[in-house]
């Protein structure tokens, strides 16, 4: 009896340690699989918090709140599902579907490269206060704009863990959709709150938390601003890697293996640190080709008529707008009477001479 309960011991031990490696299994490939996803990640990060300027601050947790959870579903409920089927019965798609994301990956980072190169940076939609319907709006396109990018970090995942069986890959889909979600919008949260912490810290009465509260202040738009360059340089690297891996694949071999044979070079010529100075040469052959194609789909989507359209309003899921004449009729003063009270509809003033409707001034602006 004593050794037939021993043994079960030896059993529930044994499926114990099975159960650990497995837990070490899918924590390493979810680790694998998100590091890929990298420079999404630091795109997410550094557009998201964008939604929330100018916003009051006791609205900006609620609101970045809601995105988070818009994002979680995006990821759960329709991107997880269509990954995995596609990944069991359409796997040849997997890479096509890589390299049309990758091809975004580096238009939106080269278009970034051109507005700051040009000059045409988009132009801040500030707002001091949004009534109920305004938020759920703005909150409803902040949740499109992250379909977009969810679905890009979620497919690099799945590919990183195409070979794994599928209950395996769908664990990890899961823990790699959670763990990015809490890491994106925790890092959103901490940001956007971190002018309110040192305004806070500027009112104590020690002298050195007053000075590390004006710090975080003036740090936080250079934090902002180091994000959003981080952020480009990434989605240049991984949209151009995706592209070389992909074509490679596919069967074009010769650009993989031109900047592969240089990194072996560079590896295997400096002891030490080679290893780390062939990687930033992979990196930077990969942002290049990156620049290149994204550079191609810009100029494409800014001749074609349809494409003008598309860069002109490309800003607004980011609450901002693009070109030199996009901010008109976006903020600017009115000229003159008529044009204040152009496209208004009929009746909302009334004739010289009337009283104006309650709530406006004169001209038609508002109170």
């Amino acid at each position: 009896m004593s050794g037939g309960f021993f043994a079960l011991l030896d059993d529930v031990a044994v499926l114990a340690r099975l159960a650990a490696a497995s837990v070490d299994d899918v924590g390493a490939a979810a680790g694998r699989a998100s590091a890929k996803a990298a420079g999404v990640v630091v795109d997410d990060t550094a557009v998201t918090p964008q939604y929330v300027h100018g916003v009051a601050a006791e609205r900006e947790l609620p609101i970045i709140k809601k995105i988070a959870v818009g994002s979680l579903r995006n990821k759960l409920l329709f991107i997880l599902p269509a990954a995995l089927l596609l990944s069991q019965f359409l796997p040849w798609l997997l890479t096509p579907l890589l390299m049309v994301g990758g091809t975004y990956l580096c238009y939106e980072g080269a278009e970034k490269v051109w507005e700051k190169v040009s000059g045409h940076t988009p132009q801040e939609e500030l707002r001091t206060e949004l009534g109920p319907e305004e938020e759920a709006a703005m909150v409803r396109g902040a949740i499109r704009t992250d379909f977009i990018l969810s679905a890009e970090i979620m497919v690099i995942a799945l590919n990183e863990v195409a070979d794994q069986p599928f209950v395996s890959r769908a664990i990890i889909l899961v823990v790699v959709a959670i763990a990015i979600t809490i890491l994106v919008y925790g890092v959103v949260a901490a940001i956007v709150k971190m002018d309110d912490v040192g305004l806070s810290l500027t009112q104590r009465s020690s002298q050195g938390v007053q000075r590390f509260g004006h710090g975080l202040v003036k740090a936080m738009p250079r934090l902002l601003a180091v994000i959003s360059v981080v952020g480009t340089i990434a989605m240049l690297w991984v949209g151009g890697h995706i592209l070389l891996v992909g074509v490679d694949e596919l069967g074009w071999h010769a650009p993989y293996d031109a900047v592969h044979h240089v990194e072996e070079d560079v590896h295997h010529a400096v002891s030490g640190i080679g290893a780390a100075l062939g990687w930033l040469v992979n990196t930077f052959f990969s942002a290049v080709v990156g620049l290149v194609v994204g550079a191609v789909v810009v100029a494409v989507m800014h001749v074609l008529p349809f494409g003008k359209s598309h860069g002109e309003g490309h800003g607004e899921g980011h609450g901002e707008g693009h070109g030199e004449g996009h901010g008109e009729g976006h903020g600017e003063e009115p000229t003159d009477e008529h044009d204040a009270t152009a496209g208004q509809p009929t009746g909302e003033h009334g004739p010289d001479g009337e009283e104006d409707p309650p709530g406006r001034g004169p001209e038609g602006t508002t109170a």
